[in-house]
């Protein structure tokens, strides 16, 4: 039985209910001032409390989609998948994504991949890191018209927050739809969006990070997953062509990636982002008990102390409800010059889905005029430095 599937919170919700009933049942027998019928009523209230909590639990993580798997809650993920095939030839690329599927989009005419272009469920493996991860790609409807056979498309890199799950993004953000129905109305061009959580194969919360003696985290997200994604799909050359956007955890990583790798990703949006480095008992020690190594992962340190990367940056904050906004303001007054620091303020909005999705379309759009260009029919895809 899932752990996301609506037969375990029926059959949690029913045995709840038995408990409770049984307690009602059985409480005036237990009323005795003895060890026994003291122990029973202890243990009819911890039965009956604990029950209780774990229905709601899976309810949450239905809704929220934290795990999705008996084994992801146990950190139980097993070793990355490195590859899904076999080189060609000598000195050619194993097969970097393995396809696993469609889903439609919940837009009109969403089961038409020419109208409403369609969701691909991926697994992606990554040849220098030796990470693996699943994602899901949404690949606009101009992908599938012939009239854009040999036209090639920018890219945007969506993460969710830490715990997340890339389905958030589906589910919860709706970035899907969004994406359609902003696509249909002309104002944002036809992007490929590959969705993912950020902590890809790793049981923490890596921020991103290439760990000294762990996952290189960054290294597969700035080199890995853009060669597998080339080899697969009609993508857009150059860094212009390549951006990132992201939630929470997701925001810190999409700006981060950006500035560090200004060759490669050409603009980042963080969606109610920290700027630190974080070390706390869901990250353990990123940084190898390096300070420095720690500086040159926190942003804020970066722009007082660093050259200013050619990348453009999107933050978005509410005046009221999120509390990164100081830092927001302070991020956008320390960025000079190539580096451009835009922000999208609501006037009240908490760090949540809800607060996410009513920046989402203008983060979209954002995002779009960023990677304007004529896209030459003749251009090729430009493989990750290795």
């Amino acid at each position: 039985m899932g752990l996301t599937s609506l037969k375990l919170i029926l059959l949690l919700g029913v045995v709840a209910f038995a408990a409770v009933v049984a307690a009602v049942f059985f409480w005036p027998k237990l009323s005795r001032q003895a060890v026994l019928p003291i122990l029973g009523r202890v243990g009819i209230l911890l039965s009956t409390q604990v029950l209780l909590m774990a229905t709601v639990a899976v309810i949450g993580n239905r809704y929220f989609v934290f795990y999705t798997t008996w084994d992801d809650l146990l950190g139980h993920t097993g070793k990355p998948v490195v590859n899904f095939g076999t080189a060609a030839g000598p000195g050619d690329v194993p097969k970097l994504v393995k396809e696993n599927g469609t889903e439609t989009i919940d837009v009109p005419q969403g089961k038409n991949a020419q109208a409403a272009g369609q969701i691909m469920r991926i697994d992606v493996a990554g040849r220098r890191s030796g990470m693996g991860t699943p994602a899901l790609v949404y690949l606009p409807p101009q992908y599938f018209q012939a009239q854009y056979k040999d036209r090639r498309f920018p890219v945007v890199v969506v993460l969710t927050g830490y715990p997340g799950n890339e389905r958030n993004l589906v589910t919860r953000l709706e970035l899907p739809k969004f994406a359609a129905n902003e696509i249909a109305a002309g104002r944002v061009q036809p992007t490929i969006y590959v969705m993912m959580k950020p902590s890809v194969g790793a049981d923490r919360d890596t921020e991103c990070t290439d760990v000294p003696g762990g996952p290189q985290v960054g290294m597969f997200f700035s080199q890995d997953l853009p060669e597998a994604i080339n080899q697969a799909y009609r993508v857009a050359p150059g860094a212009r062509n390549w951006a990132m956007l992201g939630d929470s955890t997701g925001g810190y990583c999409s700006i981060k990636l950006a500035m560090l790798n200004s060759d490669r990703i050409g603009a980042g949006v963080a969606l109610s982002a920290d700027y630190g480095a974080p070390l706390d008992g869901d990250t353990g020690d990123l940084y190898g008990g390096s300070k420095a190594y720690r500086n040159q992962n926190d942003l804020m340190w970066r722009l007082k102390n660093m050259p200013m990367p050619p990348v453009n940056l999107l933050l978005t904050s509410s005046e009221s409800g999120e509390p990164n906004l100081p830092e927001t303001k302070e991020f956008q007054r320390l960025a000079k010059p190539p580096l451009k620091v835009d922000t999208l303020l609501l006037p009240t909005g908490g760090h949540n889905f809800k607060t996410w999705q009513a920046v989402l379309p203008d983060a979209l759009r954002w995002l779009s005029a960023q990677q304007k260009s004529d896209h030459p029919k003749d251009s090729a895809p430009v493989a990750a430095s290795p």
